[in-house]
């Protein structure tokens, strides 16, 4: 299985900056390894962000998103101990999910 997301939330007033770090290899299929063959596509095909549950972000990827994506977003209504999840789907079947309550 994949590492953890790493989940980082900062609340300042009204607004929490969130930070996401998605451990994940992000393969397009064009590279080659040391063999010459073709290493094969996976990459982070959907992802989400959950507060308390409900849905805040539901997003799509492709193969031109970097190794180790990090996603940054602005939210309002968050608080001190509510709950952010995030998970991801990639091409190859796998799935990851952590959470983390917000400090």
């Amino acid at each position: 299985m994949a590492d953890a997301i790493k989940i980082r939330a900062q609340v300042q007033g009204e607004i929490t900056d969130i930070r996401i770090l998605m451990q994940h290899p992000m393969e397009t299929g064009q590279r080659k390894d040391e063999k010459g063959d073709a290493v094969p596509v996976n990459f982070i095909q959907t992802f989400s962000v959950l507060h308390n549950g409900k849905l805040l972000i539901d997003g799509q990827l492709n193969t031109s998103i970097s190794k180790n994506p990090l996603f940054a977003f602005k939210a309002r209504g968050i608080k001190a101990g509510d709950k952010l999840t995030v998970a991801w789907n990639d091409s190859a079947g796998d799935k990851r999910q952590d959470e983390i309550s917000v400090p």
